[in-house]
């Protein structure tokens, strides 16, 4: 993910890349090659110290193994540059909340990595039902259908421990967007999953991979909508791997990525009206998030420029972890999780 970073900063008119931090050596000689591929001027660092220590920096991109999250971004605080966190915040709720409140004391641009909200598509389907064109939505389903977690450094990501599960990992893309979507708070959250098919056949040091691969989560939220996820992460062979709707008593309309089209069905039958949404090209090739990441990053230099506040703020991170956390644990206990958050 930070070398999807890296290419999409360089499409970003005025940012300059200056340096990397990464303890694995591979990593830093691709960065290093990428680098050079893209014209960008870059020092490369084992730690994130050494590199504040030797550098003129005004922002970091933190795109290191979830679990670490954490422990990386404390000492970055303390040089007071703005920040962007990829997602999840953290891994667990506790140190969720905890960064959250050292976040509200930190004067500087603080901005969570949801760059789902970004992706072209997604963000036309946001606009128009925000704009009311279901009417008031009673039901919102987003159904990811995908292929199962990419290789990493030490296969990191094959654990709940290193990741916070698969619904904090993956999923807190989901739980935020449906907060965005319904502009509202979720309320109770029920989940079943499981891990039925990946990794199985897999060990670490004699330990199998814990990592769920399916599940379907239902949350209802305050204003009375109902949402579901439906997630499955053996379906690589699926020709659409985000399918997003959203339902009202006008109607129903729908998102599909990579088709990339919003398709309005309204009930007096004179639909299906659909509406092709591009992406440039550029952004594209830039990384495997539809063209989010530019967007995002866009937006991210834009209210460090300019001043504005983060789209996409430590409380909505904080947020997502409680949700992927609770629906965790209704799958572990079998029962449905009342849901609150700090304030």
């Amino acid at each position: 993910m930070g070398r999807e970073h890296m290419r999409n900063l360089a499409l970003v008119e005025g940012c300059d890349l200056v340096a990397i931090a990464d303890p694995d050596a591979g990593s830093r000689e691709a960065a290093a090659r990428l680098a050079g591929e893209l014209a960008q001027d870059i020092r490369c660092y084992q730690e994130p110290i050494a590199l504040l220590d030797n550098e003129t920096i005004d922002a970091v991109v933190i795109a290191s193994p979830n679990h670490t999250h954490f422990d990386v971004i404390q000492p970055i605080m303390q040089s007071e540059v703005a920040i962007l966190l990829e997602k999840p915040m953290c891994t667990t709720v506790e140190h969720a909340s905890s960064l959250l409140e050292m976040q509200s004391a930190y004067s500087p641009l603080f901005w969570v990595g949801m760059e789902y909200r970004y992706m072209p598509p997604v963000a036309r389907f946001i606009e128009r039902v925000r704009a009311g064109d279901t009417g008031p939505v009673n039901m919102l389903c987003i159904r990811e259908h995908r292929f199962p977690f990419l290789p990493k450094i030490g296969d990191w990501n094959r654990f709940s421990r290193n990741t916070g599960g698969t619904l904090v990992e993956k999923c807190c893309h989901f739980f935020d967007l449906m907060r965005y979507m319904l502009n509202d708070e979720p309320v109770k959250i029920y989940a079943s999953g499981g891990q039925d098919v990946n990794h199985l056949d897999e060990r670490y040091n004699g330990e199998t991979p814990d990592i769920l691969d399916n599940a379907f989560v239902t949350i209802d939220f305050a204003g009375g909508a109902r949402a579901v996820l439906d997630l499955c992460m053996f379906a690589e062979g699926s020709e659409q791997q985000e399918d997003i709707y959203a339902l009202g008593h006008l109607g129903k309309l729908e998102v599909q990525i990579p088709a990339a089209n919003v398709t309005w069905s309204p009930r007096d039958g004179s639909g299906p009206v659909v509406e092709a949404v591009d992406t440039p090209a550029d952004a594209m090739a830039a990384g495997h998030h539809h063209g989010a990441t530019y967007f995002q990053l866009r937006d991210f230099h834009a209210a460090l420029v300019q001043g504005g506040p983060a789209l996409v703020s430590a409380s909505d991170g904080y947020k997502a972890v409680v949700m992927g956390a609770a629906a965790h644990e209704s799958i572990e206990t079998g029962h449905p999780v009342m849901l609150s958050f700090k304030d």
